[in-house]
């Protein structure tokens, strides 16, 4: 009889992991045994002290190098450090999404199976508090991206994806208002992030398959094996090639990269702007940090092959993201293809392979993710009878009628357009360096271009906030409340410190960019 031999567990290093979906389910209990007018506080409590509990594991962790969990999950420098990140900015999400003081009753939908634009629609929507199943939701898919960053193989990963991303298709589609948008959102976030997670799913099948006959070594996907196989399998490279393309088209789906990035523009208009921040956010780090994983650790050694490749996603992608941002007349689509530039502009950090590549790719991560969370903080706070007012149009005049948040927003959009003196100027340049050490020269000439003609739609609505005069159809800006002023305060400060002194951020980086093998 074969002895049954269980993995070894190291779980002070798995503790963020477990503190983020205990919590979740904890939440879930909490939805049914505690009365409906106590949960809101309950679990917005419980969301932030699990979320600070977890940043504080990974603090404690600091120094572990090691691959638990059967050799699924590897606690490193770069895990650590993006975990770190997600959960910073999670944080900030969070105040977003438990904010009820800019929107009557929160930005999310009392009843989420009533009809949309029924009279019982329009009635949830004049001031019922929202759902506080969000919460729970939220530290689900939490938990699933610090697994996201962390998978040492690729069915791990797999099932990190899934978890992280079905409470995301979920959240998209509870705004108080816009119901059908909102429900678009979802729909169309969803089918297309399941062919997504087809491909993914398929490209682990052939990689599998590209791993087997190796002499010595039995076939698996986690990443050590794969990077033996590279080398030293005797199957079809075709194999190689295309789940390496299969399992880049699920991650560049969740990085929002052209040609994946068609669900951005309507998901980030649609979702609830507290969940559009988290996503822009979260799940940028979560995904990029996937990608570094797999093609730093897994294919490294089949670089040559894919820098080609994904070299030309990152141009297209900062060509997109670009050019179609010029064209938007709605804030949150153009943050948006401001979100599908900025892609481009990481995966020309991951295409740089060295230690520096790296490291300015996880600060990019981060500096972004404050000023992003900004940004919709900001969005959240203009609105007319009908909630956000986020045509472009509406926004004419705004510096004038409200000084002081035009002026944060102005400020986010230059470090956006990667102004001196800003965060955007410090990432760019930690990514562009390296790149052009390596020989990338080609990519980080796109970069700069597509970077001035970006700057154009941003500096537009500068122009139009100052120099407009304020007509009877400029929204008032709502008196933030203590949770959106944290997160609005704590994005602008970062996005301005990392920008003058970005040193110690860069130093963590730098210390955190070796993964174990």
């Amino acid at each position: 009889m074969t002895e049954l031999k269980l993995p070894s567990l190291d779980y002070a290093a798995l503790a963020p992991i477990l503190i983020m979906l205990g919590t979740a389910l904890l939440g879930v209990l909490v939805e049914a045994f505690v009365p409906r007018r106590s949960r809101h506080v309950v679990q917005l409590t419980l969301a932030l002290l699990a979320v600070l509990a977890a940043l504080a594991m990974v603090v404690f962790n600091a120094d572990d190098r090691i691959i638990t969990a059967g050799q699924a999950l590897a606690v490193d420098g770069p895990t650590l450090f993006l975990q770190g990140a997600i959960l910073v900015l999670a944080a900030m999400a969070l105040l977003l999404i438990g904010d009820r003081s800019v929107e009557r009753g929160g930005a999310f939908v009392a009843q989420a199976a009533v009809t949309a634009e029924s009279t019982d629609d329009r009635r949830q929507a004049e001031g019922r508090n929202g759902l506080t199943e969000v919460y729970p939701l939220t530290t689900f898919a939490i938990g699933g991206m610090l697994i996201f960053v962390a998978a040492n193989d690729l069915l791990t990963m797999f099932i990190a994806l899934e978890v992280f991303s079905l409470p995301l298709y979920l959240l998209c589609a509870l705004a108080r208002r816009r119901r059908l948008l909102s429900q678009e959102a979802a729909m169309k976030y969803f089918l297309l992030g399941a062919y997504a997670s087809a491909f993914f799913l398929f490209g682990v099948a052939l990689i599998y398959g590209f791993t087997a006959g190796m002499p010595g070594r039995t076939a698996g996907v986690d990443f050590a094996t794969i990077n033996a196989a590279v080398t030293e399998s005797p199957a079809s490279p075709v194999l190689l090639f295309a789940g390496m393309a299969l399992l880049a088209i699920g991650l560049l789906f969740k990085a929002a990269a052209a040609p994946f990035h068609v669900w951005t523009p309507d998901v980030y208009q649609g979702a609830p702007t507290p969940v559009t921040g988290f996503m822009a956010a979260c799940t940028k780090v979560a995904a990029f940090g996937a990608l570094l994983r797999v093609f730093h650790v897994a294919f490294v050694d089949a670089s040559w092959d894919f820098t080609p490749v994904l070299g030309a996603v990152a141009v297209l992608t900062m060509l997109v993201g670009a050019v179609l941002a010029v064209t938007q007349t709605d804030i949150k689509r153009l943050l948006a293809y401001s979100s599908i530039a900025n892609a481009g502009y990481l995966l020309v950090g991951v295409l740089a392979p060295s230690k520096d590549g790296l490291s300015g790719t996880m600060f990019y991560l981060v500096a972004y993710g404050f000023s992003v969370l900004a940004a919709f903080a900001v969005v959240t706070l203009v609105r007319d009878a009908d909630g956000e007012a986020t045509h472009l149009s509406r926004w004419a005049g705004l510096g004038r009628r409200s000084p002081f948040f035009a002026a944060l927003f102005t400020f986010i959009l230059l470090a956006f357009a990667g102004i001196p003196l800003t965060s955007g100027f410090t990432s760019k340049f930690a990514i562009f360096g390296p790149a052009l050490e390596e020989g990338h020269a080609w990519l980080v000439i796109a970069g700069v271009l597509t970077s001035m003609v970006l700057a154009f739609p941003y500096l537009r609505v500068v122009v139009m906030m100052w120099l407009s005069e304020p007509g009877e159809s400029t929204p008032t800006v709502t008196v933030p409340g203590g949770l959106t002023s944290a997160a609005l305060m704590i994005g602008v400060l970062a996005t301005l410190v990392l920008g003058v002194a970005p040193a110690p951020l860069l130093d963590l980086a730098a210390g955190a960019a070796e993964f174990v093998r």
